[in-house]
């Protein structure tokens, strides 16, 4: 069963017969793929587990479909089974995490801050697809708000039911009853779950969602931030860095553990690594977790192409960058279509 995406929609209801013709199924189901997609990201927080666990779904979906027979909503009963799968995958395995979870921010660069596989890590989301509309009319978040980094990390720390029962309840608008029933709980376990992950999120999630930082700013300041950020990068100029970013600023670089905090921290690091002698740099500007991104491309040689290095999710505060996570690996690029590669500037040769 192949997954792709498609524009998240209403799906229609079956005809009352069970379909068990594959095209006919993936037809049905297509209108739905993306916001299952999304779903399963939000619980995984990984987008190569949610591949998978799509995956899952529609094959369980499509050999129980007979048993399903058109009772009730087609849409209601994909996401009960993609819950199901993506319970059976955070049962028993660490949740994913990203640098600032692990440990204190280094007050200098760490030169030896290699690649840390033994961590779960939290990955990046691509924006393409996910609209800003709530879900469902009783939602508390908006599609984009319930994709942000701070909001994934913080689900990431909760345990399985909790995790589902916020997600279900907050992001997709079911009722306390509804998740009861798809969660095989009571409504009592179910309002108990909710609030508990309320109060995890509550403590960990910002005042200010980065949806209503970028409509506040425009989309004429917010594409002079990231020619800003880009160009700075691009020409190795501290200085101008530094004028974007807030005092408190943060920046990682998942898979590596170390992580900077505030303007002398990321100076260091920048001037060691970024904006030092690694190479030379381009960049395209996408979007990921509903926030401003780019992804950057480094080339280590005179001349030659240069190469997918990482993905770059900033968060803002006002007009200033307060958040800079660069998740790096070829395969996050990818994750997102971008090119495998982008040829050498005309003046470089």
């Amino acid at each position: 069963m192949s997954v792709t995406s498609a524009s998240a929609a209403r799906s229609p209801e079956p005809a009352g017969t069970g379909v068990v013709d594959e095209a006919a199924f993936t037809a049905l189901v297509a209108p739905l793929r993306r916001e299952l997609h999304a779903h399963c990201y939000r619980m995984l927080g990984s987008v190569h587990d949610a591949d998978d666990a799509l995956q899952d779904t529609l094959l369980r979906a499509w050999r129980g479909l007979p048993g399903f027979a058109g009772r009730g909503s087609l849409r209601s009963w994909l996401y009960t089974v993609a819950t199901r799968v993506c319970l059976d995958a955070v049962a028993g395995r660490a949740r994913r995490a990203l640098p600032v979870d692990l440990g204190p921010a280094s007050d200098r660069a760490v030169p030896d801050n290699h690649p840390d596989q033994d961590v779960a890590w939290l990955g990046p989301y691509p924006d393409a697809g996910l609209a800003a509309a709530p879900l469902a009319p009783d939602a508390r978040y908006e599609q984009r708000e319930a994709v942000e980094l701070a909001f994934v990390a913080a689900v990431q720390h909760l345990p399985g039911n909790q995790r589902a029962a916020l997600l279900l309840f907050d992001v997709l608008g079911y009722s306390a009853a509804e998740i009861a029933d798809l969660m095989g709980a009571s409504v009592t376990a179910v309002n108990s779950a909710l609030a508990r992950a309320r109060r995890v999120l509550a403590e960990r999630l910002p005042a200010t969602t980065q949806q209503r930082t970028l409509r506040a700013l425009g989309d004429a300041r917010l594409r002079e931030v990231v020619d800003r950020y880009v160009t700075a990068l691009q020409d190795g100029d501290a200085a101008a860095l530094v004028a974007l970013l807030t005092e408190d600023v943060t920046w990682s670089m998942p898979p590596m553990p170390h992580w900077y905090r505030g303007i002398e921290a990321v100076l260091d690091f920048a001037r060691s690594a970024p904006l030092g002698p690694c190479g030379s740099w381009r960049h395209l500007s996408t979007g990921a977790n509903g926030q401003l991104a780019v992804a950057a491309y480094l080339r280590r040689e005179a001349s030659g192409p240069y190469l997918p290095w990482s993905i770059d999710v900033l968060t803002l505060r006002d007009e200033r960058i307060t958040g800079i996570t660069s998740f790096v690996g070829a395969a996050y690029l990818a994750a997102f279509g971008l090119p495998a590669t982008l040829p050498p500037d005309p003046a470089s040769g």
